[in-house]
């Protein structure tokens, strides 16, 4: 039987897409594992997408799927991703999270892997704070968490700035978002998917 493998994500302009893409090649690396790609609704309206610049980007994203509760309920590893914002969560992830009550009420993601990526505009822009303070929600729903060990090499990588953590995979975007991910958060983002699916793989045997 399959190990299902959800990542879910929030994408602006499209660097926690990339990220996203990554994470599921590194998913694909795990055999019997199947990935797929969500993304939760958007809140911003249209003409302010298109104002902040964000709409070319957007329009790549616009053929994923939307998440919903019965696709976590689905799945046996979730792996969230979202931009920071002022050290937290992006708020079309939150709206999202906010929506899973009935999933909390049932259990229904109890002994579910979950983890989390992000994107964070500058090197201090609050990857870390972001993904830990993500883990209460899905603590709450009895989730296990997990992140990136020091196995993965590039976290340690002090040639360059880079994204990445312990606490899971993060790229730079920079404050004008003309950062791209780099190979090293590229790496990072493959190491966590496979990863997940590795041990979702295991808990599921």
């Amino acid at each position: 039987m399959s190990t299902q493998i959800s990542v879910v994500f929030y994408s602006m302009y499209g660097h926690t897409y990339q990220m996203a893409e990554e994470i599921a090649i590194g998913v694909r690396e795990v055999s019997d594992a199947v990935v797929s790609l969500y993304q939760v609704p958007e809140l911003v309206p249209a003409e302010a997408l298109e104002k902040s610049g964000a709409a070319v980007a957007k329009a790549k994203m616009s053929a994923i799927p939307k998440a919903t509760n019965d696709i976590l309920a689905a799945s046996d590893g979730i792996i969230f991703g979202t931009p920071t914002r002022f050290g937290n969560m992006a708020a079309q992830m939150r709206n999202f999270l906010d929506q899973t009550t009935s999933l909390w009420l049932k259990g229904a993601l109890i002994g579910k892997v979950g983890s989390v990526f992000v994107s964070t505009g500058t090197q201090h822009g609050g990857q870390e704070t972001t993904i830990t303070s993500f883990h209460t929600t899905l603590l709450h729903h009895g989730m296990v968490i997990v992140g990136v060990p020091y196995s993965e090499q590039g976290l340690v990588n002090m040639n360059e700035i880079t994204g990445g953590s312990p606490y899971g995979a993060a790229t730079l975007a920079g404050g004008d978002n003309s950062r791209q991910p780099s190979a090293n958060e590229r790496h990072i983002a493959r190491f966590q998917g496979k990863h997940v699916a590795e041990i979702a793989k295991k808990l599921k045997q």
